[in-house]
């Protein structure tokens, strides 16, 4: 079960998803499912979430969520670049409104140079574009995936409270983060 502050953020999304006709999907990588766990707990879910892609080898993001291998290449699975690519697949493979991904390094291993615990990407592919945004938690493995879930599902809302109120959302291009640059960090 989901903790309550994620099960109240999947409550407000589906009270808007619903409302909007939106539907939603996931593509989870370091959260290994936690936001689709948390989406789900809400009875109800089934009318807005199409489903979800635990993407936790490269292989997974290239052969499910159609990653091209030299995203990951040339940018590591964990980037800004990789995060756009899991969103947008799993928006088109599962033909939905919104799709949110999550990429990041929880910890306690897996840093490398540039790369500390705690980086992670968190994206939302939707009609207006794909909005990316870099976080660079400071907590232990599971305090990094409740933030990483708990940041995926604020702009999981965020997008789709935009969408509903007929407010357009970034274009691909006007997004910093897909320079490498920074949205927001946690």
């Amino acid at each position: 079960m989901a903790e309550p502050e994620l099960r109240l953020l999947a409550g407000r999304l589906q009270e808007i998803c619903l409302a909007a006709g939106l539907t939603v999907a996931t593509a989870e990588s370091c959260t290994g499912g936690r936001v689709g766990d948390a989406l789900t707990d809400v009875a109800g879910s089934s009318g807005y979430v199409r489903g979800g892609v635990v993407a936790y080898a490269d292989a997974i993001k290239e052969d499910l969520l159609g990653v091209p291998a030299i995203v990951i290449r040339q940018h590591g699975a964990v980037s800004a670049q990789a995060a756009r690519a899991m969103a947008a697949g799993a928006r088109t493979r599962l033909g939905v409104d919104l799709a949110v991904a999550i990429t990041g390094i929880a910890g306690p291993s897996g840093a490398m140079p540039g790369k500390p615990i705690g980086l992670t990407y968190v994206a939302v592919a939707d009609p207006d574009g794909i909005e990316i945004r870099r976080f660079a938690w400071s907590g232990d493995r599971e305090a990094n995936k409740a933030a990483s879930a708990r940041a995926a599902l604020e702009l999981l809302l965020e997008r789709a409270s935009a969408i509903a109120a007929g407010t357009p959302g970034p274009r691909d291009a006007a997004n910093p983060a897909d320079a490498g640059g920074s949205r927001g960090t946690g």
